[in-house]
């Protein structure tokens, strides 16, 4: 009686340990069996097992669906590492964290976090280094501007202005000589011509007869008198000499202006050089500076 107790309490035993492993294998939940299935995604994928087949079999109690080792060649060092059970949150976070990389790299979020789950290692692509400027050919001219001079605007405008007139004549505008200023250019003031040379008046000569008061004036052929002026002309467009003058202005007529009544007299008329404050000046110069033809002298020409 003894030896069939122990007998049926060694069998006891061995049936418990030889149950199947499927009666253990019942007791998984669904979370279990996808949980399983997604830490060898990569590899069930390959093989053609798919997460819901999966699952039934892994809930049926089958271990032939579990993925054993495969007989082909192990996979290149590109292939999908184990799932690396992080959150789709937290792969959306970390590409989001390299968004424009990724982006120019053609890497989508959904892509990414794809790899992520997987346990794929997706690297942040390198952005392409700048092109390094070219060295200008060496037949180049070296740059004629040096650096910026760091001038404001208004400085250099007040610089072209204090030498406005000489800027102008040399043909120099305020807007050029500012952009020039501003880049550190030296604009170098042009130099004025020297002034032309004023003929020293001669000697006042001793001062003729008048004529008689009843004889009318009448227009002389003769030679004009030299000039008696007794001060040099100061006025623009006003010379001591009428060669000065002809040379000035060779296609307009020489006159002889009387500086204190404003009246200009012609040549060969008693008045033309004989006035004592006076000086020769073009026709068209002296009407535009205010002077009038005498009204008892005919233009030459007329």
């Amino acid at each position: 009686m003894k030896n069939w107790l122990i007998l049926a309490t060694s069998l006891a035993l061995i049936g418990l340990i030889a149950l199947p492993v499927s009666v253990t294998a019942q007791q998984k939940t669904v979370k279990a069996c996808e949980d399983e299935w997604r830490a060898n995604k990569a590899d069930n994928q390959a093989k053609g097992i798919t997460e819901k087949a999966y699952v039934a079999q892994c809930r049926g109690g089958s271990s032939a669906t579990a993925p054993g080792p495969s007989s082909s060649p192990p996979p290149p060092a590109t292939a999908a590492a184990p799932a690396s059970g992080k959150t789709a949150s937290a792969c959306r976070a970390e590409w989001r964290a390299n968004k424009d990389a990724y982006q120019a790299g053609g890497v989508t979020e959904k892509a990414y976090v794809d790899k992520c789950r997987a346990g794929e290692s997706v690297a942040v692509p390198t952005t392409p280094s700048a092109p390094a400027a070219s060295a200008p050919p060496a037949s180049a001219p070296p740059a004629a501007s040096p650096a910026a001079s760091g001038k404001t605007a208004k400085a250099c405008e007040g610089e072209w202005r204090a030498n406005k007139a000489a800027y102008q004549a040399a043909g120099v505008t305020e807007k050029a000589y500012v952009e020039k200023c501003r880049a550190g250019e030296t604009v170098a003031l042009p130099t004025p011509p020297p002034p032309a040379p004023t003929a020293t008046a001669p000697p006042r000569p001793p001062s003729a007869p008048a004529p008689a008061p009843s004889q009318p004036a009448t227009r002389s052929t003769a030679k004009p008198s030299p000039p008696v002026a007794t001060s040099t002309p100061t006025g623009a467009g006003q010379f001591a000499s009428e060669a000065e003058a002809k040379s000035r202005c060779p296609a307009d007529i020489v006159v002889w202006v009387n500086l204190k009544s404003k009246i200009y007299h012609f040549a060969g008329y008693k008045n033309y050089g004989t006035t004592e404050h006076g000086a020769y000046m073009c026709e068209k110069q002296a009407t535009g500076d205010g002077f009038s033809a005498s009204k008892n002298e005919k233009r030459p020409g007329t």
